[in-house]
């Protein structure tokens, strides 16, 4: 009997010892894709002059750092003519521009050069409804420990139109998404809605509404799809390549990764009590 339960601690002495082996993956890389961060946000009463577009590259899963595109150049063009220029900031592969004209319902044009290569992408600058109320339930889900926040807006009626809300509670880093059309409620006052029992009184909970293109729509629904399959964010590297907008007019095939998207937002910080 003694020496059966040598054998069991011993087999087990080396089942935990297996445990604690570092197993490395030799996984397939592909050649390095352009990721062309250029999303225009026009907070409701604000100027909307500075914005921002991150250029990158995408890198290898055991690679901590993003590597970050420099000497890029990039500009946007709207439909009057008007050229904005986004000139490389003190960060790396940060563009800014300061003197950007937000008009709703006009389209612009995108341009990116580097490397050799011409990126471009049309889009059209969505209004958005104002953030009407925010509402909190307590007790809430079939645990009944959740608590529900639900956020409030009346679309316009007269056209189609398709909102993206972000969700950011203090407890988290990465904001999750909900991407919303008005096809069911036209003109109705309709809410989008979180509910967790991560949610604790006294928390931040930030809420951002944006009007979005119907093809913006449609990539934000791919994205948010394929990060809830896996419990992650729509920005975090996904398990499939979703090509948006953006073109290589230089080599077709090597299109790069990311959106040119337009939006006025509405934005609210909201205390859960």
């Amino acid at each position: 009997m003694k020496n059966i339960k040598i054998i069991v601690v011993f087999i087990g002495f080396i089942l935990i010892s297996g445990c604690e082996k570092v197993v490395d993956i030799d996984l397939n890389t592909m050649e390095p894709k352009l990721v062309i961060d250029a999303a225009i946000k026009w907070q409701k009463g604000t100027v909307g002059n500075v914005q921002t577009i991150k250029l990158s590259t995408t890198t290898s899963y055991y690679n901590n750092q993003i590597p970050t595109v420099s000497g890029a150049t990039v500009f946007i063009t709207d439909a009057a003519n008007n050229v904005f220029n986004f000139v490389e900031s003190n960060v790396a592969g940060s563009y800014v521009c300061s003197n950007f004209t937000p008009v709703l319902n006009r389209n612009y044009t995108l341009t990116v050069n580097s490397n050799g290569a011409t990126y471009t992408a049309t889009e059209t600058l969505k209004s958005v409804p104002q953030i009407d109320r925010i509402e909190q339930i307590n007790n809430a889900g079939f645990s009944g420990k959740d608590i529900e926040i639900k956020t409030f807006y009346t679309d316009n009626g007269g056209t189609n139109d398709y909102y993206l809300f972000k969700f950011k509670p203090s407890y988290t880093a990465i904001p999750l998404f909900f991407a919303q059309e008005d096809i069911s409620y036209q003109g109705n006052q309709i809410f989008g809605l979180f509910r967790s029992d991560k949610l604790k009184p006294g928390q931040n909970f930030e809420v951002t509404l944006s009007g979005i293109s119907k093809q913006y729509f449609n990539y934000m629904r791919i994205l948010i799809s394929i990060a809830g399959n896996s419990s992650g964010s729509p920005f975090q590297s996904p398990s499939a390549t979703v090509r948006g907008n953006i073109i290589n007019t230089t080599i077709d095939a090597n299109y790069p990764l990311g959106y040119f998207s337009l939006s006025e937002q509405d934005y609210r910080n909201y205390i859960v009590n």
